[in-house]
């Protein structure tokens, strides 16, 4: 395990914790109360203790990835909200003295091609492809301007990152790793083309040898269960087919996908019992319809003590099903995740 701590000077320290655990409320689960409460999330630990003048963190890992994963998120939201108290942020411990991010990765495009009319997989070569095979599926793809020399994001001493500006500045989206190729040493992102967003821009442009920055992978591994339930829209359709994939021999699952229309589904390979279902919008456009909203809400849920879920779709359905798995179906924090992939007018899918 690995461990790392701050002390921070400030006027009300006891807010500065209270702020903090509303904050991170909807990725973790919140131990204790102030004064004094521990954060658990799939990447670690967080423990936040507030005295008269100054707010200790604790924060324990498994791995340097996860380490960074959680200080970087802490540091960003603890400038964020401290306003006009801002204080001096320095970690001791662990990976306190890094200025490289140990999650980045420079690789570089090998080729890219349509798997659907709508659907486009740029495949990326990498020296290093075993640092891809651990620590989740998703990673954060870090797009440099065409015609220029990469700049990089690196470390700084407060543990946010440090990202490049001006003519540098980097486009930022994050995709799930469809399927790893260890022998070629490649990985390969599955991109909705979805109109001239930034992300879509890239994927139908990708060209071989054009240099791309990684920074991942995460989301942890899948918890075990007796019964999963998969569902989301096209975005989340790389990271369900990968589970699919990757499930085994005796699991169950359940598959909702929406899709909008049959040129987009795709075949899904698998071991375990899979009971797929598409559902599809045949026109009407992406985040307009409760598809996904009602097929879950009206599931024949199959008796078991130990199921999961995990959804991936669009900020407003996002909410609507995460509610309803909490309050009408009663499901534990840590039996569930429910990711907004993307929001409905407000730019890019993620």
């Amino acid at each position: 395990m690995l461990t790392t701590t701050a002390h921070l000077v400030l006027k009300e320290p006891e807010l500065m914790l209270r702020k903090l655990v509303s904050a991170f409320a909807e990725h973790a689960t919140i131990v204790g109360s102030a004064p004094s409460c521990c954060l658990e999330t799939r990447a670690g630990s967080v423990v936040l203790t507030a005295a008269a003048d100054a707010l200790a963190i604790r924060i324990d890992a498994a791995s340097q990835h996860a380490l960074f994963a959680l200080r970087s998120a802490l540091a960003e939201r603890v400038l964020t909200l401290s306003q006009d108290d801002l204080p001096s942020l320095l970690w001791a411990g662990a990976g306190a003295a890094a200025r490289e991010i140990p999650s980045f990765k420079a690789v570089s495009v090998a080729r890219a091609r349509n798997i659907t009319p709508s659907m486009r997989r740029v495949t990326l070569v990498c020296d290093d492809i075993s640092h891809f095979e651990r620590d989740g599926m998703h990673v954060s793809v870090l797009i440099p301007p065409s015609g220029r020399t990469p700049v990089w994001p690196r470390l700084g001493e407060d543990g946010r990152v440090i990202w490049p500006a001006g003519e540098d500045e980097l486009v930022r989206r994050t995709y799930s790793i469809r399927r790893i190729d260890r022998e070629a040493c490649e990985l390969d992102v599955d991109v909705v083309l979805h109109g001239d967003s930034p992300g879509a821009a890239w994927a139908r442009n990708a060209c071989a040898g054009d240099p791309i920055g990684l920074i991942g992978p995460s989301g942890g591994e899948l918890p075990a269960a007796d019964w999963y339930l998969l569902a989301g829209d096209e975005t989340a359709l790389p990271a369900i087919a990968r589970i699919a994939e990757e499930l085994p021999p005796q699991a169950r699952a359940t598959i909702l996908l929406e899709m909008p229309d049959l040129q987009e589904c795709q075949s899904l390979s698998a071991r375990a019992n899979l009971d797929v279902h598409w559902l599809l919008r045949n026109g009407a456009p992406a985040g307009s319809t409760a598809l996904l909203e009602t097929a879950i809400r009206s599931l024949d849920w199959p008796r078991c003590d130990d199921p999961y879920v995990l959804v991936g779709c669009e900020k407003r359905a996002a909410r609507e099903i995460r509610a309803f798995l909490r309050r009408d179906r009663g499901m534990a924090r840590d039996r569930h995740l429910v990711v907004a992939y993307w929001q409905r007018f407000a730019g890019d899918h993620l």
